[in-house]
């Protein structure tokens, strides 16, 4: 069983747990939602790629599941301005994992961890920086993760070289599971900083309007 599978497995437990519930708001996505797509990024996993030509092919788990709800959030983001964020954030993640594919070393056993691996914590660390939102940074270190690995096998194919792309599958399937659940975390971690040190020492307090208690922050 692959990282992005334990991740997975995690992330799906934590929710049945009650656990992430601001998390999930923040992202217009109730808990059955979140449970319905981890399961299905897990089932398809398994599944047999999806041949588009010869040298292309997608994993149903691992890009096209991550795709449609990239498309969701971004369908669902707030303003404008939340959408082009997203997707210029996008843009730098895949510039840096592209550059980071040129550079680390070719041997997978001369560096500390799977490259992978490595791809998925740089798009997401660099989504969470320039995405802002939850929503924003998922859309950006998933999507950053996929057109890294479009850019590399153009470039590669430019180069003169047979690069076969299975995008979504493989190590792609970790990148790409890591990159968005790590800017989520990451968002939601410096939202929670911010929001405490904004407020201060002062303690939310509990009214009772219309028959129920709301909660009220203080400013």
């Amino acid at each position: 069983m692959t990282i992005g599978f334990i991740l997975l497995l995690v992330a799906g437990g934590l929710i049945l747990f009650g656990a992430g519930q601001r998390v999930l708001d923040r992202l217009r996505l109730t808990d059955r939602q979140a449970i319905l797509f981890i399961v299905l990024i897990i089932a398809g996993g398994f599944l047999p790629e999806i041949p588009v030509t010869r040298s292309f092919s997608f994993n149903i788990g691992g890009a096209l599941i991550p795709l449609i709800l990239c498309v969701r959030l971004w369908i669902k983001a707030d303003t404008a301005v939340e959408r082009a964020r997203s997707l210029v954030a996008a843009v730098i993640s895949a510039i840096a994992v592209f550059l980071l594919g040129r550079y680390l070393p070719d041997e997978p056993e001369a560096m500390i961890v799977d490259p992978m691996i490595a791809y998925g914590l740089a798009a997401g660390a660099i989504a969470y920086v320039f995405g802002r939102s939850r929503r924003g940074a998922y859309i950006a270190g998933t999507l950053g993760v996929m057109m890294a690995d479009i850019a590399n096998w153009i470039y590669a194919r430019s180069m003169g070289a047979e690069q076969r792309l299975a995008l979504g599958g493989a190590g792609g399937y970790d990148a790409v599971v890591i990159a968005g659940l790590l800017a989520v975390l990451l968002s939601e971690l410096a939202g929670e900083i911010i929001e405490r040190a904004t407020r201060g020492r002062q303690r939310p307090t509990r009214e009772f309007v219309n028959g129920d208690f709301v909660r009220r922050e203080h400013r």
